[in-house]
């Protein structure tokens, strides 16, 4: 999906006709966004869009997994690396989707099953570790097509709530896309070339850079362009359509 579309999410008279004060802090939303190519969607409802579980969810994972990065623009830590057609039961399988991320201890056990699909033939490295909650990787590097599969709202959270901040892939499944977007969990930036995730190892120290729309990769002393995340991207720096939506003062903020 290009990240062009993502332009009409600033204006305030159509995001005021997707967004109901009155079911602000129901579990799932039935919205139209704005940003999205087809108009009859699901958004899911995330806790990083509500006050009153998020400090207790970033806490404990700001306890178990490293920071990426003190500015909210530049985030920096070791890359996950996956290939082509990710799909979303491999990021979060099908017998996982009972947990209700709205829940913060349920959203924290989300989080630890993040890519248990992975193969282990392909993908010997753990993306979280045994015993732990959340992931040593907070920027994962992709191929072409990720999120492509099941349309689960909860692919972009449990990566949110393992703790990613950033997806840089070749382009993403429009779903995926969106969703992350839409629950404020992940950055889903796009590499300007492909074949980013062939020159990147598991491990490797990288830094992002929105501003810039730069990735560093440290380790191999390369630098490649992203494109610009655009007007999404203060919507997922708000914590997603919601907050971003009460920040703006289009809803009323939650008491």
């Amino acid at each position: 999906m290009p990240m062009a579309a993502a332009a009409a999410v600033r204006a305030p008279p159509a995001l005021k006709t997707y967004i109901s004060s009155r079911d602000a802090n129901l579990r799932y939303k039935n919205l139209t966004l704005p940003f999205a190519k087809h108009p009859h969607s699901v958004l899911f409802y995330s806790p990083r869009n509500n006050p009153r579980h998020l400090s207790r969810v970033r806490a404990t994972l700001t306890s178990s997994s490293p920071s990426p990065s003190a500015s909210p623009t530049t985030f920096h830590g070791h890359c996950y690396v996956v290939g082509d057609n990710i799909d979303t039961d491999q990021i979060i399988p099908a017998e996982h989707l009972t947990l209700v991320p709205s829940k913060p201890d349920e959203y924290i056990k989300l989080g630890s099953h993040a890519f248990c699909g992975l193969p282990v033939s392909a993908y010997p490295i753990p993306f979280i570790e045994p015993g732990k909650e959340s992931t040593s990787y907070p920027i994962v590097i992709a191929g072409a097509n990720f999120g492509c599969g099941s349309s689960r709202e909860h692919a972009p959270v449990a990566l949110g709530a393992a703790g990613v901040r950033v997806v840089i892939a070749e382009y993403y499944a429009r779903i995926f896309f969106r969703n992350s977007v839409a629950t404020g969990e992940v950055y889903p930036l796009e590499v300007e070339e492909s074949g980013l995730f062939k020159e990147c190892t598991i491990g490797d120290i990288v830094t992002v850079d929105l501003d810039k729309s730069v990735l560093i990769n440290h380790t191999t002393g390369k630098e490649y362009k992203l494109k610009p995340i655009g007007d999404a991207g203060p919507v997922i720096e708000a914590g997603g359509i919601f907050a971003y939506a009460r920040k703006a003062g289009m809803i009323a903020s939650a008491s």
